[in-house]
């Protein structure tokens, strides 16, 4: 039995996670969408509710129904020749998607980590919100608005203040060069002038004041929690702002906290999702603020600094398999 690993050319991650599966002796092709239909091809045939084909490289070829488990890490976008005009290229990208995912998520008994389309509904923020909330995690009061006047009042009544930060992901590309946008907290004098409110739909939420801050990587029922504890006031209000002021610790999650978490990826039909939490102390006691999960979050930094096994992790679910 295969596993199918669909990610970037150039990613580390992947490559641990490849050589774990290698290691022990489970055949591994790492493919990226990208090199279809150039570098990768697709055939599979459907008939009287079976399925059955091949996907194949110029050095490699998979029997699909070899297939056990398939890992979306980080793969590219479907790529085509720039002979083909605008109009064209959008149409067969929109075919590929449609035709070689289709055909992939039709394979049965497939373990997928995780299912394209429970991560792409996974990524809402606002149901995310209201999942972890009903899965008993606090999360904090937060506003979604294209309104400046919403805005105003909805800080006015926060008692720490507001920050605001992306819905999406936080890297734009533009000049040439990637730009990333951090959590921000809003100033009185950023309040005075809320005329770009107007442009989209905004994420406004309250500030925590929180003493640490936590990502916990969820493999299917295993959990590894690393503290992430900020060096300069960049990092207080956005860990990911300054790395090298970073200092980590693995921790143990409160049964009630772990236990939360597992059941928000229950909900959300994800086998691998990273969460984002702050840590504030309350009465003398910690509160776990629920801020995100990301279905696709990175793990690595935390692996390297702590050793925590995650890749390990995924290296037995991806063998193992029993998918549905």
């Amino acid at each position: 039995m295969t596993v199918l690993v669909l990610a970037a050319d150039t990613d580390r991650t992947a490559d641990s996670v490849v050589s774990g599966l290698t290691e022990q002796g489970t055949p591994v092709l790492r493919v990226d969408t990208s090199w279809f239909p150039q570098r990768m091809n697709l055939s599979v045939e459907f008939e009287d509710g079976s399925c059955r084909g091949t996907l194949w490289t110029e050095h490699h070829t998979v029997d699909l129904s070899e297939v056990r488990s398939v890992w979306v890490r980080t793969p590219s976008a479907y790529s085509f020749s720039e002979e083909m005009s605008a109009a064209e290229r959008d149409f067969a990208r929109r075919e590929a998607k449609i035709g070689v995912g289709g055909a992939l998520m039709a394979l049965p008994g497939v373990l997928w980590v995780n299912r394209p389309d429970m991560a792409a509904t996974a990524v809402y923020r606002p149901l995310q919100w209201q999942v972890a909330a009903r899965c008993g995690l606090r999360v904090p009061r937060t506003l979604v608005t294209n309104d400046g006047g919403a805005v105003e009042r909805f800080a006015k009544s926060a008692r720490d203040g507001v920050v605001v930060k992306p819905l999406s992901a936080n890297l734009i590309y533009e000049d040439g060069t990637y730009k990333t946008g951090w959590t921000r907290r809003l100033s009185t004098q950023d309040l005075t002038d809320l005329s770009g409110i107007g442009t989209t739909a905004h994420l406004i939420q309250d500030w925590i004041d929180k003493v640490w801050e936590c990502r916990a990587v969820v493999v299917a029922d295993e959990i590894f929690a690393v503290a992430i504890h900020a060096g300069s006031a960049e990092a207080h209000v956005d860990w990911r702002s300054d790395y090298p002021s970073l200092t980590y610790e693995v921790i143990e999650l409160p049964p009630h906290i772990a236990e939360s978490l597992r059941s928000v990826m229950r909900e959300l039909g994800l086998i691998y999702g990273a969460f984002d939490l702050s840590i504030s102390r309350e009465g003398g006691s910690n509160e776990y603020w629920f801020l995100e999960v990301n279905p696709g979050g990175q793990y690595g930094f935390l692996e390297a600094a702590t050793g925590v096994p995650i890749t390990e992790s995924l290296v037995r679910l991806l063998a193992r398999g029993e998918g549905t």
